[in-house]
């Protein structure tokens, strides 16, 4: 149970095709001074062994875009200390934007997208990730995202990059 935002919010289609900037599947540079990563905000669902997850885009320093850049393909990479980022997906379920959201970066082991830990503060995402969330509620985000078109969309990559 996995809903990904395609880019960061900050992203237009001016940027395609622009020499300084760049986006893929895990990283995106915004006139090679803005600097994103792709990673998953986790959450444990209530009564079950499985978690929903948000993929979303935090945006780094250019230092830490460039040693997580440096570790990109690198095993033992999750040994790193999380890198601090701000939030820069909005998502549309929450009653107020989660934009600029302050966040740890957590890498994990090649292959697997980092884990996005959101700063502990009462915005409804950061209690969903640190209490969890029900099935419920689930079915509820589901059909939330499902009715706001292209703004997120499902998932099928399960978390991998």
């Amino acid at each position: 149970m996995n809903y990904t935002a395609e880019a960061p919010s900050v992203w237009g289609p001016a940027f395609a095709g622009a020499d300084d900037c760049s986006l893929s599947n895990d990283q995106c540079v915004i006139r090679g001074q803005h600097y994103f990563v792709k990673g998953l905000i986790e959450m444990p669902i209530t009564g079950r062994d499985e978690v929903f997850s948000w993929g979303v885009w935090v945006s780094l320093s250019r230092e830490s875009f460039s040693r997580v850049s440096e570790l990109w393909d690198r095993p033992g990479r999750e040994a790193e200390e999380p890198y601090f980022g701000w939030l820069t997906t909005d998502l549309p379920v929450y009653p107020t934007t989660t934009l600029n959201l302050k966040t740890h970066v957590h890498t994990r082991p090649v292959g697997e997208r980092p884990f996005i830990e959101l700063e502990p503060t009462d915005h409804p995402l950061a209690v969903e990730q640190r209490a969890g969330i029900s099935p419920e509620r689930v079915r509820e985000i589901a059909s939330a995202v499902l009715h706001a078109g292209n703004t997120v969309r499902r998932a099928a990559d399960g978390g991998r990059r």
